[in-house]
């Protein structure tokens, strides 16, 4: 099995209560991020829902935005989120 196939699909959502509107995810991986009216970022694919893996063609700049966001609110997880 090559490495690729072996890596793990990536989910992610925002943390609404974390996120400070800062702009940096947006800016860093547009065709992942967008805001909602009050400025608080959203993944756009899944309604920030954490259901539906990232395409793996925007991989190197969600780990990008996540790295750079300021507060955290960036989540990912290996496997859909859940409600909790």
């Amino acid at each position: 099995m090559d490495k690729k196939s072996s890596l793990s699909k990536i989910y992610t959502k925002v943390d609404c209560d974390s996120c400070i509107a800062c702009g940096i995810c947006q800016l860093r991986a547009p065709e992942i991020f967008e805001y909602d009216a009050e400025g608080i970022a959203f993944v756009k694919q899944d309604n920030n829902t954490g259901t539906v893996p990232l395409p793996e063609d925007t991989l190197e700049k969600f780990k990008d935005a996540y790295t750079a966001c300021p507060t955290g609110a960036i989540k990912r997880k290996n496997r859909p989120f859940t409600e909790e």
